[in-house]
């Protein structure tokens, strides 16, 4: 009997042994691939890239894309993450996401954290910055994270990453004509010419651009541009977009578009992707979208 609790005991040291050296062995390799920030094993996180998803005059949707990587030896579950958006030491945003994540171990995921920035007070933050000639920022998300279960004992767990990147200006997209063509029963050519402001010091190019064209609520037309639209550096680029209105969609609405401009509602939305030349992976290949909404009289000139 003796003997037996001499072996139970000396496979359990040896189980022990081997769990602190495999321990060791991830926490160093955590360690050299900078992913365990203050010298502790602990899950990791890598901001990838944002998705701008919708932008008005009010606010700046986007989606943050994170990489989770898990280097212990068991798996973990968040059931929320607190976030806050800072740029230049400047909070823009704090929200939750409250869906729950799971890691498994030596595994990691992609999460998309929802985002809504102001645009008042963002414009207000780079007008300071060009004030004063800066034309890089750090942009810092903190992340908090409440676990399930604890891990070394901690009921949640934070992180912080900073990376230094230019300062971007969200592309302005406007309306500046809309040309119905000749108007009919039939089929009615609506063609509209956009200008895209571009305040950053970098060109860019839009890709897959997709538009919808609506009025007074009603979707009559919509068109691709397949070719890559190039909108220069620190100006304005113009371009077109054309589309033909498909039979029977305007017929109601022909009188109103005629004779009635300044009450019949327009909104285009607009959507594409963003191309950076130098391939900013923090933007580049990522999603816009913007919907750009006036009246008939707004957009038509005369």
């Amino acid at each position: 009997m003796k003997r037996g609790w001499i072996i139970a005991l000396t496979l359990l040291l040896v189980g022990c042994l081997g769990a602190l050296i495999w321990y060791n062995q991830l926490k160093n390799k955590a360690q050299a691939e900078g992913g365990a920030y203050d010298g502790t094993l602990k899950p990791r996180l890598e901001l990838s890239r944002f998705d701008i998803s919708d932008v008005s005059d009010e606010a700046i949707k986007l989606n943050m894309h994170l990489l989770i990587d898990n280097p212990l030896p068991v798996s973990f579950t968040a059931k929320k993450v607190d976030y806050i958006i800072f740029i230049d030491n400047e909070e823009v945003m704090r929200s939750a996401y409250e869906k729950t994540i799971s890691v498994k171990s030596q595994d990691s995921t992609l999460v998309s954290l929802p985002a809504r920035l102001e645009v008042k007070k963002l414009t207000a933050l780079l007008k300071r910055l060009e004030a004063k000639h800066i034309d890089s920022a750090d942009y810092r998300v903190v992340s908090v994270f409440a676990l399930d279960v604890p891990l070394a004992g901690e009921r949640t767990f934070t992180n912080t990453q900073t990376k230094r990147m230019p300062t971007f200006h969200i592309p302005e997209i406007k309306i500046t004509d809309i040309d119905f063509g000749k108007l009919g029963l039939k089929t009615t050519d609506v063609t509209a010419k956009i200008s895209c402001l571009n305040k950053n010091k970098f060109p860019f190019e839009i890709r897959d651009t997709h538009y919808t064209v609506t009025i007074d609520d009603k979707e009559i037309a919509e068109g691709d541009q397949p070719q890559p639209i190039r909108i220069r550096a620190q100006a304005t680029t113009p371009f077109v977009m054309p589309t033909t209105v498909k039979p029977g969609q305007s017929l109601g609405l022909l009188p109103k578009m005629m004779f009635d401009q300044k009450n019949t509602k327009v909104a285009i939305a607009f959507r594409c992707k963003l191309i950076d030349p130098n391939k900013n992976p923090m933007f580049n290949d990522s999603k816009f979208a913007s919907t750009i909404r006036g009246t008939l009289a707004d957009f038509v000139k005369k």
